[in-house]
This record gives structure tokens, sequence and C-alpha cells, in this order.
């Protein structure tokens, strides 16, 4: 009877050890960039969904953050109560994907801040700012500070929102970039450029 020598099996077993080695962390590395991009993804789908109701209702609404059973979402206030209710537009960000605080600085190990091509140095609203829609479906920072909140068009800027995730090796970075005229399109960094 024929078999395999120790020997064999060692060498077998050490062949597939190196290319687990190599492969497992490019495969958590890929799930990682789907997992952000789809983020990315719904966030932007969100954005046109409030668009779209705004401009159909001809009223205006926000896009706000929050969580909702331990996870991390955004969704279209449509009542204008600062809060998520039943039958509200909503996205859930997945895995470890979060909206960013503010623009990345730059520097340990963010990214430089989204310019949007054509920009003439008005530079953009960012996570710190509220993006709505008004009843035209114009995007327009949103302006809780004052009663009743405000939403003025043309927008003096255009948007853009940063989410991170933590990942094996750092960070991962993506933006929904929404144009003065709503147009919203998702960008990612590459490690040195967005794209």
């Amino acid at each position: 009877m024929n078999g395999f020598s120790l020997l064999e099996l060692l060498i077998v077993v050490f062949v597939v050890m190196v290319v687990a080695g190599i492969a497992i962390p490019n495969i958590l590395l890929a799930v990682s960039n789907v997992r952000l991009r789809a983020s990315a993804g719904d966030l932007a789908g969100l954005m046109q969904d409030a668009r779209i109701l705004a401009a159909k209702n001809n009223t205006t609404y926000a896009i706000l953050y929050g969580t909702r059973n331990g996870a991390r979402i955004a969704y279209v206030d449509l009542n204008g109560n600062g809060s998520v209710d039943t039958g509200e537009p909503l996205m859930q960000f997945s895995g470890t994907t979060v909206p960013a605080s503010s623009t990345p600085s730059g520097s340990n190990g963010q990214p430089t801040a989204y310019v949007l091509v054509g920009d003439t140095g008005s530079g953009s609203y960012d996570n710190t700012n509220t993006l709505g829609y008004t009843g035209r479906g114009l995007p327009c920072n949103y302006d809780t500070t004052t009663t009743p909140a405000t939403c003025n068009t043309p927008p003096a800027k255009y948007f853009v929102y940063y989410m991170s995730d933590t990942r094996v090796g750092g960070s991962g970075w993506a933006a929904v970039v929404v144009t003065k005229s709503g147009r919203a399109k998702i960008v990612t960094w590459n490690g040195s450029s967005w794209n």
C-alpha cells in the first residue's frame, strides 16, 4: 500500500499555510473595501431619496445621523423633529464604517481633504454641517441654529461627507460628494489620492 510520507504531508501543509498567510490579509482588505463602498453607496442613495422626496412634496428635508439598536444610521428627517421615526428613509453603516467627525487632516494616516474638480476656492461643507434639500430638490446647508431652521440655496459651497472604517493595517476612507446642483458621487481614498 503506497501512501504519502510524513515529509510530503509537511511540505503540503507548509505550502498551504504560506498561501493562506498571503491570501487572508488581501481577502480581509477586499471585504473592508466592499463594506466601506457599500456604506458610501447607501448614503449617496439616501441623499438622492431625500432630494426626490423634497421636490415631490415641495418641502425641505434634512439628512441626519444617529443610532438605532446600537448601529450607526443616517436618515431623512421627514417631520423635522430631529429623531428617526417609523417610515422615515434610513440607511445603516455596515461593519466598522462610521461617519467621520470632520474633514480628514492629511496627517496621522488620514487622507487629505477632497477637492472637487473645478473648485474655485470656496471649499466644502463637511460632516459638521447638515445637508438639506429644498422643495426644488436643491442641496442646502440646513442651519438648525435658527428658529425655524433655514435652508437657503444656492449653497455657498459643495458638500463632502466623509466616512472611515477600522481595518487591519489602519483605516479606510470614502466620501459622498454632493455638488451645488445636487449631483452625488462616491469617492474612495486609495492611500495616495481620491478616486
